[in-house]
C-alpha cells in the first residue's frame, strides 16, 4: 500500500500524517510540500524495511525533489523542530474545529456551496449550480466566469487560495488564529454571493 502525504503529512489534518487517523501503516509513504514548510524543494519517500531490503540490490527507479541536498534536509529537520516545539500539530486540531464551523455556516448561508468537508487544517468547498442535481459551478477540468469572478473577488480583498474547477480549498498556514481564520472566511462569505447569483432550481 501506496500512501501519499505530499498534501496531507505533517499536521495538516490534526495528525502527523492523514493515515494516523485510521491506524494504517503503509508499505510506502511519499511526503513533501509541509516536510520543509516549502521553503526549500524536498521530497521523500520512506519504507517499510521489507520493501527497502529489496532495493538493496535492485535498482529504485525513482527520483526525488533536490536529492538529499544538505541545505533542504537542514530545512527539514528546522521545520520539523517547529512544529514539535510550538505544538503545531495540537494547533491544527484545534484551529480544525473553527474551520468546520465556518463550513457549516457557509453551507447554511450559501446555496451554491453544494458540499463542504474539512479534516483539521485541510478543507474544500464544492461549488454547485444546483444543489438537487449536483451540478458544477464549473466543468471537470475547466472554469467558468462565476469561479473566475469569485477568484478576483478573493485575491482583491487580500484572501489567497487555491480554485480547482468548482473547488475552494480552504487550506490556512497550520499557525493561522481564529481571528485570522474569521477575516478569511467573512471575505469568502461575501465572495460567494457571486456563485450564489448562478444558482438555479
Amino acid at each position: 500500500m501506496i500512501a501519499d502525504e505530499v498534501m496531507s503529512g505533517f499536521g495538516r489534518t490534526r495528525a502527523w500524517f492523514a493515515v494516523d487517523h485510521w491506524g494504517v501503516v503503509p508499505d510506502i509513504i511519499t511526503c513533501a510540500k509541509g516536510l520543509t514548510s516549502s521553503y526549500l524543494p524536498l521530497g521523500v519517500v520512506g519504507m517499510r524495511p521489507q520493501v527497502a531490503a529489496y532495493f538493496e540490490d535492485h535498482v529504485f527507479a525513482g527520483g526525488l525533489t533536490y536529492n538529499s541536498h544538505a541545505v533542504c534536509l537542514a530545512a527539514a529537520l528546522a521545520t520539523i523542530r517547529v512544529y514539535e516545539e510550538d505544538g503545531l500539530i495540537e494547533h491544527a486540531a484545534q484551529m480544525g474545529e473553527v474551520m468546520t464551523h465556518h463550513h457549516e455556516e457557509l453551507t447554511a448561508r450559501h446555496p451554491s456551496v453544494g458540499v463542504q468537508r474539512s479534516i483539521g487544517l485541510f478543507g474544500l468547498l464544492e461549488l454547485v449550480r444546483n444543489r438537487a442535481t449536483g451540478e458544477p459551478m464549473a466543468r471537470f477540468n475547466g472554469t467558468s466566469p462565476e469561479m473566475a469572478q469569485l477568484y478576483r473577488f478573493l485575491l482583491d480583498n487580500g484572501v489567497f487560495v487555491n480554485l480547482h474547477w468548482n473547488q475552494v480549498m480552504t487550506n490556512p498556514p497550520l499557525p493561522i488564529t481564529d481571528q485570522e481564520l474569521a477575516e478569511g472566511f467573512e471575505v469568502l462569505d461575501r465572495a460567494l454571493e457571486i456563485t450564489d447569483r448562478a444558482v438555479t432550481g
